[in-house]
């Protein structure tokens, strides 16, 4: 499937995002023209350098200051002569960036004024990126994002300093549920305008399947910074038969607890949400013999799971291991009847399926072949594949 990854490692903004997608490949010339008609600015469109990378650079400079409500926007972008696409495009990203000021403030949408971002700037850079992403024609692919490096500290507003991302920016994550992280460097790296253009043009947050890459564009912010001041955007093909999950990996080191509280701890952990638990045994320091408790966990189980483990083995650190994503079937349950002899036999099933639909794998339930076997005199294992065997009969041409 067609793919394009957002990676704003350092950050977003209307300007950087408009360059990043003329860098992919957007017609440069088209894109100001779209920009200058739009907006009461002067755009040049350049290549330059950061940290020694080849990007492109979009730099926007207003003719004319004005303080437009959302309404009062709308209907200019809406009376231009432009395709369809980028006019409803532009309108939604301008709508989000609306009602995330609207509640920050606690002003009625349709009033609202854009006093902080320059207006003229934000229709730009907005009706830049829009057109952009017109002219590549990506409303064929499937849109992905990394999480949004937002920077660290406060900025200054003209009611005064707030900590970093800005409130309108901060509300746009939230309700777009983008993930984010602090840093790199200190000061903002995530406008308003560029987490609603995140907001609107991404499907999907937070993890790529696998990607062959086909092309690769950068564009430039303005701050020179000791990371390369750029938004990343890479096109390529993902494999997207299989399901993108987030998950982390809680792990810790155990010497003193016994078979009995470990059995315990797989069932309360499970109990609590883990996704899987595993104890492995292992020699600790000083030849002691010991265990390593493993967690696969969703990150916002990752508290109280590890609290659990806590309480339960009296160990005094869990280590918390990031991973990007696993990728993982569609999994259903589903009963076959299988005959043994003159009976029938009510046999639980696990299937395994792609995004497509397609069989991977099936596997049948250990307790309901256990209590065949003991009924039906067969060894459990001929009882496991008979009732596998069935249950490809049944289901490897069935629709869900």
């Amino acid at each position: 499937m067609k793919a394009i990854l957002f990676d704003p490692f350092s950050g977003a903004s209307g300007d950087m995002s408009t360059a990043a997608l003329i860098d992919l490949g957007a017609d440069a010339d088209k894109v100001k023209d779209y920009m200058e008609i739009a907006a009461n600015v002067d755009v040049k469109i350049s290549r330059t350098t950061k940290k020694g990378i080849s990007v492109h650079e979009v730099k926007v400079i207003t003719r004319k200051e004005g303080s437009l409500t959302l309404k009062e926007i709308i209907k200019r972008i809406s009376a231009l002569a432009f395709p369809s696409e980028i006019i409803n495009d532009a309108t939604s990203v301008f709508t989000i960036l609306g009602k995330a000021e609207s509640k920050v403030h606690g002003e009625a949408l349709q009033n609202m004024h854009f006093h902080e971002l320059g207006q003229e700037d934000a229709i730009a850079d907005i009706v830049g990126s829009c057109s952009a992403y017109y002219d590549l024609g990506l409303k064929e692919y499937r849109i992905y994002s990394t999480p949004v490096s937002v920077g660290e500290g406060f900025i200054e507003f003209s009611h005064g300093k707030f900590p970093v991302p800005a409130p309108a920016a901060l509300e746009i994550l939230k309700e777009y549920s983008l993930p984010w992280q602090t840093g790199p460097v200190e000061g903002e790296l995530l406008t308003p305008t560029g987490a609603a253009l995140l907001a609107h043009f991404v499907n999907e947050k937070g993890a790529c399947p696998p990607m062959k890459v086909e092309r690769i564009g950068y564009g430039a912010g303005r701050k020179d910074l000791f990371v390369p001041n750029v938004l990343r955007i890479i096109r390529g093909e993902v494999d997207d038969s299989l399901i993108s999950e987030r998950i982390e990996m809680l792990e810790t080191n155990v010497d003193d607890v016994t078979g009995q509280v470990l059995g315990n701890l797989i069932d309360s952990l499970l109990k609590e949400g883990a996704k899987d638990v595993a104890i492995i045994p292992a020699t600790m320091k000083k030849g002691r013999s010991g265990h390593i408790i493993q967690v696969i966990a969703k990150p916002e189980d990752s508290g109280k799971l590890t609290r659990k483990i806590i309480e339960e083995t009296g160990s005094l650190g869990v280590r918390l291991i990031p991973i990007k994503h696993r990728l993982i079937a569609n999994r259903e349950m589903d009963k076959i009847e299988l005959e043994i002899g003159k009976e029938t036999f009510s046999i639980s099933i696990k299937i395994a399926r792609d995004k497509h639909y397609i069989l991977l794998n099936i596997s049948a339930e250990f307790e309901d072949c256990r209590k065949a076997s003991l009924k039906s005199g067969l060894p459990v294992r001929d009882v496991i594949r008979m009732a596998e065997e069935e249950a490809r009969r049944v289901f490897s041409s069935a629709r869900a």
